[in-house]
């Protein structure tokens, strides 16, 4: 895939055309950094909601999922990968490393199912074949907005928050998405409507912003880079239900918690766990995925030569 270095100014632009963005207002400071950690409390916008806006970073070293002992790996991509760190510039964001992004169940390995591992398997070995054994990232038409375009890759891990009455909205820098998470009570779209990215509504709790998000289709994947290990690839049915949680640490620290419930793919629901970092100072660029994209016909080309070569 290739990425241009040309400034987001037209994604910008389309964002603020929807929303009226609030000006970020100044937090209350405190004495002490020990006094800033207990008594911190957020600004808020206009409309009463806790100020979440900015840009943030989740540049993460962490495996995620824990790696299984090396005997008991097999073909099965039990290593637990993680985000690679090829991307020196990244290093000094990059937040520390932990245990695993998986925290729920305990054992931080995800509850796959073993049919769904055996249809990653099947397509994998078939990427040659036919783009439908590609993951929608590869086919450039979403990286996964809730919750695979929140796991951190090796690069591109920025989003912008941006908030309205009645409104959040976050712009992904993969693949330069937009999405919006409506907080103003209305209900979810009709259940007959299935999108690639589900429907997200959202609500607060205190300094916790909780969405709910339903309405996916069932031709998507639940993670697509390479960094979420044998995730990459699952496949997901349109009885998923996401839960999301982005809380509000410090000025500098935005949590982020998801909860994935698939009752057909997984044996129990899963969480995973990670600190969003505020880095006013990161810009975005245009991912343009398709522009200049020779992956997928070099791939696909590939399997046609070697099927000349073994007639």
């Amino acid at each position: 895939m290739s990425i241009r270095a040309v400034s987001l100014v037209s994604a910008t632009v389309a964002a603020l055309a929807l929303l009226t963005a609030y000006p970020a207002a100044q937090a209350p400071t405190a004495s002490s950094g020990a006094a800033a950690a207990s008594n911190w409390v957020p600004a808020k916008t206009l409309d009463g909601q806790p100020d979440i806006q900015g840009m943030w970073i989740n540049y993460d070293p962490t495996p995620f999922e824990v790696p299984l002992p090396t005997a008991a790996r097999g073909g099965g991509g039990g290593g637990g990968v993680g985000p690679s760190t090829d991307f020196d510039d990244t290093a000094p964001r990059r937040v520390p490393r932990r245990r695993s992004m998986v925290v729920d169940p305990p054992s931080g390995r995800v509850p796959v199912l073993p049919w769904a591992e055996a249809k990653r398997a099947d397509d994998l070995a078939k990427i040659q074949d036919h783009w439908v054994h590609q993951t929608p990232w590869d086919r450039c038409i979403t990286r996964g907005g809730s919750p695979g375009g929140m796991f951190p890759g090796a690069y591109g891990n920025g989003y912008r928050i941006v908030q309205s009455r009645g409104t959040v909205a976050i712009l992904y820098e993969m693949i330069h998405e937009l999405r919006i998470i409506h907080v103003d009570g209305r209900p979810p779209i009709s259940p007959k409507i299935r999108q690639w990215n589900g429907d997200s509504r959202g609500r607060w709790e205190g300094n916790t912003l909780v969405v709910n998000v339903g309405n996916y289709h069932d031709r998507g994947t639940i993670a697509s880079n390479a960094a979420s290990g044998r995730i990459r690839g699952i496949p997901h049915t349109a009885d998923l239900q996401v839960v999301e949680r982005f809380t509000i640490v410090d000025k500098d620290t935005l949590n982020y918690r998801v909860t994935i419930t698939d009752p057909k793919v997984y044996s129990s629901p899963w969480t995973v766990e990670m600190p969003l970092i505020r880095d006013d100072s990161y810009q975005m660029f245009e991912y343009a995925c398709h522009e200049g994209n020779r992956a997928m016909p070099n791939t696909l080309s590939a399997g046609r030569a070697l099927e000349k070569q073994q007639k």
